[in-house]
């Protein structure tokens, strides 16, 4: 494959004012419980698949940079990209090195990357052919034999979580329109969001990867964490949610799950992780 000329990146405004004026996503990550679920959960899942260090590691879609964080301590080259201004700032205060791109345009030469870690481009994407190019540039940056760790959103996530809070019967068409193709123009959780079924994640990946694995990120025990967050954030928790610690039950239950593949679909957030051939 041959490099694409890199270019000025294209996003749109409702995505970049979501992570500069409504979301905090570094906070997310360290004080929501279901944020620190998912940090850990892609460090078991990933664990396995990374190699030796120091391996060339690219974070697309890294966001503020706190998968790069751990990855840079275990003595892998990371570079991260991501479109919004200051999540590239955040990264870059933290110490990672970080530019702003766009994920279907990756300034990285051919075959320079042992691994591609990309989460944000598969759900903000939201037309597939412009997932699948975001994907052949992963694919072109990375080594044959590297990896590609995608992150991508639960299709039965919005039916889930708005049963848990109760908002299904306000929020029953965003729901519909979700369950059934994969987007909603009145989604005002998250705007420009795509979500996909287990099927189609991977077929949109089978063609570029070998072995393409998919695993529930969060699990089932992600949902314990979305009712904890939702409904006592900074209040103590009663005893009877907070012993044992909810985030270990959480990890028990979503490894437990590995084991068990039907369970996949039960998981908010999906990992898929293949091999360029």
């Amino acid at each position: 494959m041959q490099s694409t000329k890199p270019g000025p990146p294209e996003i749109v405004s409702e995505i970049r004012d979501h992570y500069t004026e409504r979301h905090d996503e570094a906070g997310r990550l360290q004080t929501t419980l279901k944020g620190r679920l998912e940090l850990q959960r892609l460090k078991e899942l990933l664990d396995e698949h990374l190699p030796s260090a120091p391996a060339r590691i690219a974070d697309v879609g890294g966001g503020p940079g706190k998968h790069a964080e751990w990855l840079a301590e275990l003595g892998h080259d990371v570079v991260l990209l991501d479109p919004v201004e200051r999540h590239v700032e955040q990264a870059k205060a933290a110490g990672i090195n970080a530019v702003i791109g766009d994920a279907r345009r990756l300034p990285w030469d051919n075959e320079s990357m042992d691994v591609v870690l990309m989460a944000g481009p598969m759900y903000h994407l939201t037309r597939n052919e412009e997932r699948r190019l975001a994907v052949r540039e992963a694919v072109r940056v990375l080594r044959p034999g590297g990896v590609l760790a995608v992150i991508a959103i639960n299709r039965n996530a919005n039916l889930i979580g708005s049963t848990l809070a109760n908002t299904l019967q306000t929020r029953r068409e965003v729901v519909e329109d979700i369950l059934n193709d994969g987007y909603s123009f009145e989604n005002e959780r998250m705007a420009e969001t795509t979500y996909h079924t287990v099927a189609q994640l991977r077929s949109e990946l089978a063609p570029f990867l070998d072995r393409v694995r998919i695993s529930g990120l969060t699990g089932p025990g992600g949902w314990l964490t979305v009712v904890i967050d939702a409904h006592f954030k900074d209040m103590p928790l009663p005893p009877s949610i907070g012993a044992p610690d909810p985030l270990e039950t959480a990890l028990a239950c979503s490894r437990l799950a590995d084991g068990q593949p039907h369970l996949v679909h039960a998981s908010s957030l999906l990992l898929a992780i293949g091999k360029r051939a």
